[in-house]
């Protein structure tokens, strides 16, 4: 057992050896990614925040390393969205002078470390080399947690064990290594990208980058340039080269959020490319292959839409070779313990928060709400129940009432809650009983009790 521990330690020590590194000035990028480099560390550099988050996932083994002032998106920024994908994921930032109470504030909202300018290259690599080895004690106890819970990785990504959740990773599991195309179905706020990148991260394309590209949040003047590139002086302000999504997407997976935005024209363009798997350039005659999958997304029905002339039925049928419907939150109701407390213990962790007991009354006004932001929705709820702000929405009140009075099913919800509140923290604890007890504030007898009631055991080696 001693040796394959260490064995394991010493594969995920080679893996973790890597950085991403992020700063708009040349020299500063050279010279840090050097004297990392020079201690065997394996470090990828970008001039500002695009494309940062592609390779970024709850599994990416490394650390981030960004300056605070960039063009665009600047590192507190990347840094907010980089813990939205990972709530544990180690953020060092790389601060002036007058950045320095910024960064002391951005601490506290995350971050792992700030190193204020001008710092040695010994300052830089022995920061990062702590943030690598919380990084690999991280992993480490996610997997143990998720052998003691007996979730999979996909249960811990795609919370809830409703007959929908259940057949939507079944699906899931299936056609991730058919790598054929994939049209996701949901409302929004149910988690179309987390399915996406699930598809992905359980292809044979993991190893590849996952593109996410919203096409509602693009300008029609820009999304043709974001999808396939565009050569320098190819129109007014192309002054450089550019490579579109697909082109960066190669070997990897492309994900089209928000579908039905996009243009009828470019739609036409998108066909093309689904059919031929080339692209050009704005700009160039030249065709480039591309080896990609394409998952898109959408959260109107599309069949609809292209009998309304909304969109081209052609392209639905292309990109429809299989789909995915994630059923709403509403349609679920026996799953909102199960997120809300998946939610709350990701908030604990990112805000250094004990783990908050839930009282009956929030619990109920979590089962009678609607929830009409579905998953992002309870993700918010949770965490500004961690932080103490969470109020019951005035339109719950009547459902609430109502819902005390039904106490055999208020009953079964509180006790669902309360035993996956207990196997959260067991597997928090890595197994401890001792520890589990002390951090529920309740006596040993109390859990032993609880354990024997809700059928939990502890695996022993």
């Amino acid at each position: 057992m001693l040796q394959n521990k260490k064995a394991t330690v010493r594969f995920f020590t080679r893996v973790m050896s890597q950085v991403i590194l992020v700063d708009d000035e040349e020299h500063a990028r050279v010279a840090f990614s050097q004297s990392l480099e020079l201690r065997g560390l394996r470090v990828t550099v970008f001039p500002s925040a695009s494309h940062v988050l592609d390779e970024i996932n709850c599994q990416w083994p490394g650390v981030l390393v960004t300056d605070i002032r960039m063009a665009g998106l600047d590192g507190l920024a990347l840094m907010a969205q980089a813990l939205t994908i990972d709530p544990e994921l180690p953020v060092i930032l790389m601060t002036g002078h007058g950045d320095v109470p910024m960064a002391v504030k951005a601490m506290r909202d995350g971050a792992y470390d700030f190193l204020e300018k001008p710092f040695s290259s010994d300052v830089l690599a022995d920061a990062v080399q702590r943030a690598l080895e919380k990084r690999r004690l991280t992993i480490e106890n996610r997997q143990l947690r998720a052998q003691l819970s007996g979730n999979t990785s996909l249960e811990q990504t795609l919370v809830g064990r409703s007959p929908g959740m259940t057949k939507l990773r079944e699906l899931v599991r299936n056609y991730a290594p058919t790598d054929a195309d994939v049209m996701i179905l949901g409302e929004t706020g149910s988690g179309k990208e987390l399915v996406a990148r699930s598809l992905h991260e359980l292809s044979q394309r993991a190893e590849k980058r996952f593109v996410p590209i919203n096409c509602g949040a693009l300008p029609e003047t820009v999304i043709e340039s974001e999808l396939f590139g565009h050569e320098r002086g190819s129109f007014t302000g192309a002054v450089n080269q550019r490579i579109g999504k697909f082109e960066h997407a190669i070997g990897g997976t492309l994900f089209l959020d928000e579908i039905e935005s996009m243009p009828l024209s470019l739609q036409v363009k998108l066909l093309r490319v689904l059919q031929d798997r080339k692209i050009s350039r704005l700009g160039s005659n030249d065709e480039i292959p591309i080896d990609v999958r394409v998952i898109a997304a959408s959260k109107v029905d599309l069949k609809e839409a292209a009998l309304q002339g909304r969109f081209r039925e052609d392209l639905f049928y292309r990109l429809n070779v299989l789909s995915l419907v994630i059923p709403p939150v509403r349609e679920r109701r026996e799953d909102i313990p199960l997120l809300f407390c998946h939610f709350l213990e990701q908030a604990a962790i990112r805000y250094k928060k004990p783990m908050t007991e839930v009282d009956i009354k929030t619990l109920t006004s979590l089962l009678s709400h609607n929830w009409p932001g579905n998953v992002r929705e309870v993700q918010n709820a949770a965490m500004r129940y961690c932080l103490g702000l969470y109020t019951l929405p005035q339109e719950d009140q009547d459902a609430e009432q109502e819902a005390m009075h039904d106490t055999s099913w208020l009953a079964t919800q509180v006790a669902n809650f309360e035993s996956e509140v207990i196997r959260q923290v067991i597997a928090k604890n890595d197994g401890s009983l001792k520890h589990t007890y002390e951090a529920l504030g309740i006596s040993r007898k109390t859990l032993y009790d609880k354990m024997q009631k809700y059928s939990i055991t502890v695996s022993k080696e």
